[in-house]
């Protein structure tokens, strides 16, 4: 008779120790959720740059292939040359071309700098020549008539002397020179330089090692200035954007390590370090209606944590384990984290 209350006191016992470990194992997986914050809301990604040339023209030469690895500087594709070889020639006449005719100009102004030396001379023996004769004019020593006529020359002179001035400064203007740098020369030579630097913009070349990713152009199709012909991943740095709840953002800061696992190596560990946490993410709720907020209707005792992306950079590339932009991966804080419970 006295066992059935021993059995529904060890029955509560045990229901007792039921809750409290559960209670324990709930307190301590928060514990540790808040202590290393972990994510599968994460994915590989790396830095991509479309590879597009600078000059349009058909494709001439294609050096690579769909998913190829490429080093910094390996020639990718060649668009046709020959139109801007003939501007560069082109450009290298006109340089000439200019290059004769300041040296013709400058011929003009040593021979104009000449005639006002020359006429400088003369209307100042034409000025003594008249002062003398005025005064040999009160004397009588001398004519009216070879006065004004002196009187005329000097005039002549002066006139002759400031029109050799003014070719002068019309031919130094003509050189556009200005601290001993020559517009004309100048604008040659910029001409010369922008037909080269086209000529070479032909010749398209890696900016980074890195992997060609989406190529669909074949030779011979028109490549258009500023429109990418395949995309470039960049191989250097590879990182994964692991969005965390927002509730867990006090435990990460840049510079803490991180374990980063990947669904396509499950049996791989990679180490990270967190680069940043992300500032801003879309919301849908803020659009703006006729100029006012507009703002769905929420659930006030349902309240869901935003992720914020973290950005974690990988630490080292695994040759047999390569990395691929999009792989699912799973992200815990490891290091440095805030061992504090909420």
């Amino acid at each position: 008779m006295n066992a059935w209350p021993d059995r529904r006191w060890i029955g509560r016992l045990l229901s007792l120790a039921i809750v409290a470990a559960a209670l324990a194992v709930g307190f301590y997986v928060t514990w540790i959720g808040y202590r290393e914050p972990r994510t599968d809301d994460a994915m590989v990604r790396a830095n991509l740059v479309g590879i597009a040339p600078h000059v349009s023209g058909p494709l001439l030469e294609l050096k690579v292939v769909d998913n190829q690895r490429v080093r910094e500087g390996d020639l990718l594709f060649v668009v046709d040359p020959r139109p801007f070889q003939l501007e560069l020639e082109r450009a290298q006449a006109a340089r000439q071309l200019a290059a004769s005719e300041v040296e013709a100009i400058n011929a003009a102004i040593a021979s104009a700098r000449a005639e006002v030396h020359r006429t400088e001379v003369e209307a100042g023996f034409a000025g003594g020549h008249a002062r003398r004769l005025s005064n040999l004019l009160a004397g009588q020593f001398v004519t009216r008539d070879k006065y004004e006529e002196a009187l005329t020359h000097q005039r002549s002179s002066a006139a002759a002397h400031q029109k050799a001035k003014d070719e002068l400064t019309r031919q130094e203007r003509l050189l556009a020179e200005a601290n001993d740098v020559n517009a004309r020369l100048q604008l040659a030579d910029n001409a010369v330089r922008q037909a080269q630097l086209n000529l070479d913009y032909c010749h398209v070349r890696a900016p980074f090692d890195g992997l060609v990713n989406n190529l669909n152009f074949s030779v011979g199709e028109y490549a258009r200035a500023g429109q990418p012909v395949f995309t470039l991943v960049d191989a250097r740095d590879w990182y994964v954007m692991a969005n965390f709840q927002e509730t867990y953002l006090e435990s990460i800061r840049p510079g803490m390590q991180a374990e980063v696992s990947l669904l396509s190596y499950p049996k791989r560990r990679f180490r990270g370090t967190v680069e940043g946490v992300g500032w801003a993410i879309y919301e849908g709720d803020g659009a703006m209606v006729q100029g006012l907020p507009r703002v769905q209707p929420t659930l006030n005792w349902v309240r869901l944590a935003q992720r914020i992306p973290v950005r974690v950079r990988l630490d080292a590339v695994d040759a047999e384990h390569p990395f691929r932009m999009g792989m699912s991966a799973v992200v815990t804080i490891t290091a440095g984290a805030k061992p504090d419970s909420p």
